[in-house]
């Protein structure tokens, strides 16, 4: 059985200072989330409390900079946004009530094109194009908690990047809600999406170094 600890009103909810304060074996929702106040970083999957990797290295940064910066540049006069971590992704399944939102998520990059799921805390809902660059240790949340609330949420690409290996890897969502995978791309081919029209990455400027 879960441990589900008693939920008292907002007024009564005391600050978390430090992550000794977290308990692991318990259900944590956004309205927890909201009451972090210690520098590590924590996402909440389906409840459930996941300690973020250390820092980014100098490769995973670079990448994802790259991405970002291909992104934004076709962006431009579009009404799609792109945005980087540190950035909460709120994965709401029946309302947007704090208490009741059980999966806050930091991925490394994201496509929103619904305004509407945008507001000064970060997104709300899902986003069209969630991107996870893997690093050393956190490579299993990526592919299988992640996966899992990303389908569930409806996004509509999921894209994982992977430094070491140099490869790309995309997830498209179909008509039934299910996420289908697609070939396996590495340096010397180009990835495109009809979500971003006129957007080409080329993986070979991504993993070069």
């Amino acid at each position: 059985m879960k441990n589900i600890r008693p939920y008292p009103t907002e007024d009564e909810l005391p600050p978390i200072k430090t992550l000794n304060e977290v308990d692991f074996s318990a259900d944590y929702s956004y309205a927890d989330y909201m009451r972090f106040e210690f520098e590590e970083r924590l996402e909440i999957i389906k409840g459930r409390i996941f300690q973020m990797s250390p820092a980014p290295s100098r490769i995973h940064q670079k990448i994802l900079g790259r991405i970002h910066n291909h992104i934004y540049n076709v962006l431009k006069g579009h009404k799609c946004e792109v945005y980087m971590a540190p950035f909460d992704v709120r994965l709401a399944k029946k309302t947007q009530t704090d208490k009741e939102i059980f999966t806050v998520v930091q991925p490394d990059l994201v496509v929103v094109c619904d305004q509407n799921k945008l507001d000064k805390r970060g997104c709300i809902g899902s986003p069209d194009i969630v991107v996870e660059i893997l690093s050393p240790g956190n490579s299993k949340k990526e592919l299988i908690n992640k996966y899992e609330v990303y389908e569930e949420a409806g996004v509509k690409e999921y894209w994982i990047v992977s430094p070491l290996d140099k490869t790309f890897f995309r997830y498209i969502l179909d008509d039934q809600g299910k996420f289908q995978p697609t070939k396996l791309l590495t340096e010397g081919e180009e990835v495109s999406t009809p979500i971003l029209p006129g957007f080409t990455l080329i993986l070979e400027e991504v993993f070069h170094d």
